[in-house]
């Protein structure tokens, strides 16, 4: 988690910092449905590299957004999911989705 004083002022601005890179807001839509392994997103999310969803999936896990599960078997099977905190952000990718709903029927409309 972030500390007091790397919080910036605005709430807005927290939330970017948390969620607003092209690649976690990608990745936060897929753990929406349902708990993910790592070769799942990296297939599932065109043009993320292995590094950067390394990075952001380390970054998500620290900052408290999603949970990493690893499962002693045979090979060792990771899962990565949203956490209780993760889950509030429903409503934010929701609205986000509608809003590109909209954005593209706009665009559709106007050709």
């Amino acid at each position: 988690m972030l500390t007091k004083d790397e919080l910036p002022a605005c709430p807005v601005a927290t939330t970017l910092m948390l969620i607003g890179n092209k690649w976690k807001i990608f990745i936060v839509q897929r753990l929406l449905d349902r708990p993910w392994r790592f070769n799942e997103l990296q297939k599932d999310i065109p043009g993320i590299s292995q590094r950067v969803l390394t990075d952001n999936l380390r970054s998500m896990e620290n900052d408290g957004i999603i949970t990493r599960t690893v499962y002693p078997e045979v090979p060792v099977r990771v899962e990565y999911a949203l956490s209780e905190l993760g889950n509030t952000m429903r409503p934010i990718i929701s609205s986000l989705f509608d809003w590109g709903i909209m954005y593209q029927s706009l665009v559709n409309a106007h050709k």
